[in-house]
């Protein structure tokens, strides 16, 4: 999650602190007061008689001192005092105001916050704990039970009690008004700006600051509470969903291909399907046939890694396939070794796992064996010493390890025709190795070296790729555009290397084949090679002795080359840097069948009433996705970051916001920016349109939200009015049903309410908010889905949340490749939930399709797009407000799938 700096130090800065330690001086000592006068108070209520004049069938007054119950609230649920002291009858429960912004433990405010006007104060962030224990520890959660007690009389109606109680009720008074002072005491300064909440019952005096018992949850993020009232319909936290949801989710279409900083990552099985990777997950794509459409055949997916795949090997029977990953981290931040996974590409099942903890950093390279049918399976690690092993596939051991050398390896291969010889090739070097199996006992075999000497040619920086020729010789493309032919000759008996090699390799010819750097090399059915360019984009077709036959240009947009595989007939299949995926031939040319984004991801929208849905992030490109066609609608350059996106709700325009406080609404059927304005210098963090379309609502990153009028149509905005009143940058909001209303989070765990349409006014009367519908639940505190944080959470856990439509799952992105889906509401703490993998990287952004057939989530910096498809969803129309479900009296832990 994004953060920003904190305020600057400075005079002001330390009179603030030393203001704050005043404060809880004075505290303290208020403390023991009260503890004092509670006990003098016990201590008179015991040793005081009955009174004469008291009718024996009224019930004795309990609470003299007692304020009214709030008008609207149930007898048992009325306001009572509590003390942070020695807990007695007679209890204060008081909720001091924030310090300033520096001594919060929050993450801090960005430079420049905005003023806030007196008297407000937020659900959380802002609040300081109280009540009689301490916050615990964060991602607690807290429920403050209703007391059982006889009714209480007001305040003001003791006129009947007898002469022997008036000094209990003048101390009782006394007790109430020391706590009076807690909440008076320090300056509006040293509150942050900030006075005491008036009292949910009614326009009361800002000195009665009740926490409504029963009525309300606490949660702690970083020790910082969080109050969130429990709306009127739900009588019990008992009567809420307790297991995980009855819907599932199925991992429908990946959209994206690693080709921007991966190699060995494209080849085409004996089914015909191609088969490649992006992040957790090995796709198996059919270019005809199956479900999908316009935008190609149907894929399948290998979901067994851990953490992002680097590269791939086909066995020589089309149909087994090794795949390497890279190491990563556990959400506890334990590491993940990496590993290579052998499976069925057919069956999709694991039959090998080679190589668990005897790897570092990751599986750079992949080859089997092809001369005895894939018995042998070669890896390099992604180490310092870049560690050289060969396994025997059947039994997953290793079976020879050496050090490789300190510079990157990019390719290795087995010789198609013995395979005691392997290559590898990387930067400024090409190796030729002799291995020796060791009569097949695990770790007793022998690797050997002989480097490649290139003599008279110039040595190239990087050696990317090579290929093996059925004649026995050797092709490499360089970083310098060339193709080299390497020959087998005898060695020089006077320098006979290092094992006694009988042969070596020497350069036999050279070919200029590209401009700039040589990716791929690919050898044909018919004995052609293919050779792919980066800088040129051109594919080459290569006939005997390196003759030009054939060639074709890569469109620009779709970037350079960087693997080819060889499909049915003349058909080529072609991955570029660009991470997209092509498909042809040299004499038709290259049509896209898989696209994809090149960088991180953050924004996301689904379109209104279509199954399509709207990216944008780092790469600067705005993309509309056809979800039923599998395909890219259309793609623009939006030359800033885009942050954040959302439909007007006729689905003519979109509304996006970018890194530099520029927002702009584009038609979705021309692509013409039809507005383009600025708010502030900080980036945007959510749009919003309200579900009328007449508004349009715009977080920043300035603490500010921005309202617009918006026409009709959407094409036209003009400015409404400001949201004032956060202390730090909005993270989310959402639109009330009746588009009167905003609920925003902020980055300190603020929950604030506005009345937009009265004049974008904060609501400081927060529990009259408790039972206001909303169109949309994308925020990620509120009492609805508080129970979706996890234990120990720093606040930055969860970076998106999505209610669906029909309002019976909530959807979560964490910041630990995970995808969770919880029943809704979420009202529960540790709330069990289904939990999906698949992604490399902290999941952005989650959002459901219009009909809730699809859930789409975006992953960050592995710059993936999953459609997952909902299964099992039982009918249409909201969920009841009080689910009647048995409730679970130790929910299950959440559940991996």
């Amino acid at each position: 999650m994004d953060g920003a700096g904190g305020p600057g130090e400075g005079p002001g800065q330390e009179a603030l602190q030393s203001l704050s330690r005043r404060l809880q001086v004075q505290e303290k000592e208020m403390e023991l007061v009260k503890a004092a006068l509670a006990e003098a108070l016990r201590l008179l209520r015991l040793h005081a008689p009955p009174s004469p004049l008291q009718d024996p069938g009224t019930p004795a007054p309990t609470r003299d001192s007692s304020p009214a119950v709030p008008p609207g609230l149930p007898p048992t649920c009325g306001p009572s005092l509590v003390s942070r002291g020695t807990q007695t009858e007679t209890e204060v429960e008081t909720e001091p105001s924030p310090g300033p912004p520096g001594l919060s433990n929050g993450p801090p405010a960005p430079q420049g916050g905005s003023e806030e006007p007196s008297g407000t104060q937020s659900e959380g962030g802002g609040s300081s704990s109280s009540g009689t224990g301490s916050p615990g520890p964060p991602g607690i959660l807290r429920l403050v039970q209703p007391p059982q007690r006889a009714d209480t009389p007001r305040r003001n109606s003791s006129s009947s009690s007898s002469p022997s109680e008036r000094p209990r009720q003048k101390l009782s008074r006394k007790a109430a008004s020391s706590a009076n002072l807690l909440l008076r005491s320090g300056s509006t300064e040293s509150r942050g700006g900030k006075d005491p909440l008036s009292s949910p019952g009614g326009p009361g005096s800002r000195r009665s600051n009740y926490n409504l018992e029963g009525i309300s949850v606490k949660m702690f993020l970083r020790g910082r509470p969080i109050t969130m009232y429990i709306p009127s319909g739900i009588r019990s936290l008992e009567e809420l969903p307790s297991g995980p949801p009855p819907e599932t989710l199925s991992l429908d279409w990946v959209y994206g291909y690693r080709g921007r900083d991966s190699r060995s990552n494209l080849f085409v099985l004996r089914s015909g399907e191609v088969v490649y990777f992006i992040a957790c997950v090995v796709v198996l794509y059919r270019p005809e046939g199956g479900p999908g459409g316009p935008g190609g055949g149907g894929q399948r997916h290998y979901r067994g890694h851990t953490d992002c795949v680097r590269c791939l090997a086909v066995h020589p029977d089309g149909v087994r396939v090794a795949s390497g990953q890279t190491a990563g981290v556990d959400k506890d931040g334990k590491p993940l070794q990496p590993v290579v996974h052998v499976w069925d590409s057919e069956t999709l099942l694991k039959l090998q796992e080679i190589g668990l903890g005897a790897f570092e950093r990751g599986v750079g390279a992949l080859a089997f064996s092809v001369a005895d049918q894939g018995a042998f399976l070669c890896v390099v690690d992604d180490s310092n010493e870049h560690m050289l092993s060969v396994w025997d596939c059947s039994r997953g051991t290793k079976l020879a390890e050496i050090k490789s050398t300190n510079d990157s390896v990019l390719a290795v291969g087995f010789s198609p025709r013995d395979s005691s010889c392997i290559v590898t090739s990387g930067k400024s070097h090409v190796h030729f190795w002799n291995w020796s199996g060791g009569t097949g006992v695990p770790g007793n075999g022998t690797l050997t070296r002989k480097q490649g000497v290139f003599g008279k040619y110039k040595k190239p920086k990087f050696i990317p790729c090579f290929v093996f020729l059925p004649d026995g010789d050797i092709l490499t493309g360089d970083s310098e555009g060339n193709i080299l032919t390497w020959g087998r000759s005898l060695s020089d008996s006077r320098t006979p290397g290092r094992g006694g090699a009988k042969e070596t390799y020497g350069i036999v010819a050279q070919a200029h084949a590209h401009e700039g750097s040589i990716f791929a090399l690919c050898l044909r059915r018919d004995g052609t090679v293919l050779s792919g360019g980066g800088r040129d984009r051109r594919l080459v077709q290569w006939g005997p002795g390196l003759v030009a036959l054939q060639e074709a240009e890569i469109p620009e947009h779709f970037g350079a080359v960087r693997a080819i595989a060889e499909g049915l007939g003349s058909e080529l299949l072609v991955g570029t840097t660009k991470n997209a995926l092509l498909r042809g031939d040299l004499a038709q040319g290259f049509s896209p069948v898989i696209q994809g984004h090149t960088d991180e991801l953050w924004g996301l929208c689904t379109h209104p009433f279509q199954n399509r849905f709207l990216t944008c992030g780092h790469d600067r490109q705005l993309c509309l996705w056809d979800g039923e066609g599998h395909a890219l609608a259309w793609s623009i350059d939006l030359k800033e970051t885009g942050l954040c996106a959302d439909f007007h709700p006729s689905g003519a325009v979109v509304a996006v916001g970018l890194n530099t406080g520029r927002w702009l609404v584009l038609d979705t059927e021309t692509r013409e920016i039809v507005s383009d304005i600025t708010d502030g210098n900080e980036q945007l963090s959510v749009v919003r349109y309200s579900p009328d379309g007449l508004y349009l609502a715009i977080g920043s990153h300035d603490n500010m939200i921005y309202i617009y009028s918006v026409s009709s149509d959407g094409a036209k905005s003009s400015r409404f009015g400001r949201c004032v009143g956060h202390s730090s940058f909005i993270t989310h909001l959402d639109w009330s049903k009746d588009g009167s209303f905003i609920m925003s989070n902020s980055g300190d765990y603020e929950i604030l309410y506005w009345d937009v349409v009265g004049g974008c006014k904060l609501l400081r009367n927060r529990y009259d908010s408790r039972d206001r519908e909303w169109a949309t639940y994308t925020c990620v505190l509120g009492f609805h889905v508080y129970g979706v944080w996890p234990d120990g959470s720093d606040g930055t856990d969860i970076n998106s949340l999505c209610r669906s439509h029909n309002e019976r799952v909530v959807a979560v992105a964490d910041d630990f490749c995970k995808v969770h889906l919880f029943q809704y509401p979420c009202a529960r703490a540790k709330a069990p939930s289904l939990v999906y993998g698949g992604h490399g990287s902290h999941v952005t952004s989650v959002r459901f399709t219009h009909d809730d057939s699809h859930l789409i989530s975006l992953g960050g910096k592995d710059a993936s797009i999953f459609q997952w498809r909902v299964l099992g969803a039982g009918g249409a129309g909201p969920a009841p407000a009080t689910p009647s479900r048995t409730p679970s009296l130790s929910p299950a832990s959440s559940l991996d799938v």
